[in-house]
């Protein structure tokens, strides 16, 4: 699908201004920001997405930013924009989140980062709930077993490094399934001070969350509710490649 593009110049006229200084912004902090993208050689930037803020289409929302489609030179990248109500002053910790992360192979990879602004990896790609709604025919079971096996491995990855994610509960809006891989997104929550729970939390939401757990359910058979609460529980209490192995074996992963 072809994407429209439009200058970053043009990021200082209505709506667009709308989305360049979210939820409200005066001309000085637009010119601001959009000089900030310069130096990022942010070219321009496509309105598309699954999320709508007014009339425009966007990747998507949190507390702290916005994300957009944009072009670095001639590459795509998705663009994070801090929010003007956001309680964050400035982007620097969530790039420093993201680069550890990148550090063990995990997320979309960090390009630049500004006060203002996080550039990185665009993934083109479904979030997971929708894309296990479209898997269809011979294979879907193997070709779902290996997707949940990648993500539970990228967590087991994060857990080691003692790094949390802190909202993969609500796994639906953090992994993203694309052509070529999936990954784990939005790192503004996360922190490396709290115990690591990126394996517990998203074990549960796939396999005993009411929403994902059914779709699931439907494509292959899971264990027990009670056979991935003993696994998760040894698991908690030493978070080993064993009892990761364990329970991968557990999940028939």
């Amino acid at each position: 699908m072809a994407r429209h593009f439009i200058s970053i110049k043009k990021l200082s006229e209505e709506p667009y201004s709308g989305i360049l200084g979210y939820p409200k912004s005066t001309k000085r902090q637009i010119n601001s920001r959009i000089s900030e993208l310069e130096k990022l050689q942010i070219k321009s930037i496509s309105f598309t997405g699954p999320t709508t803020i007014g009339k425009l289409e966007i990747l998507g929302k949190g507390y702290v930013g916005i994300v957009v489609l944009a072009k670095r030179k001639s590459k795509y990248v998705a663009l994070k924009i801090r929010r003007l109500d956001s309680q964050r002053t400035e982007m620097k910790n969530e790039a420093k989140l993201l680069k550890l992360v990148n550090s063990v192979n995990v997320g979309p990879k960090l390009f630049d980062h500004s006060k203002n602004f996080v550039v990185m990896e665009y993934l083109d790609g479904e979030k997971i709930g929708k894309w296990i709604n479209s898997l269809k025919g011979r294979g879907r079971s193997k070709k779902l077993k290996s997707t949940i096996k990648d993500i539970l491995q990228d967590c087991f990855k994060l857990d080691q490094i003692g790094f949390d994610h802190g909202e993969l509960s609500s796994i639906s809006k953090h992994v993203i399934i694309g052509e070529k891989k999936c990954a784990i997104i939005d790192f503004e929550s996360s922190s490396t001070k709290r115990r690591p729970s990126n394996v517990t939390s998203i074990t549960q939401a796939i396999f005993i969350g009411s929403g994902i757990g059914k779709q699931v359910q439907k494509i292959y058979k899971i264990p027990s509710k009670e056979k991935i609460i003993g696994a998760l529980r040894i698991y908690k209490q030493n978070q080993s490649q064993e009892s990761f192995d364990n329970l991968l074996k557990v999940l028939k992963l």
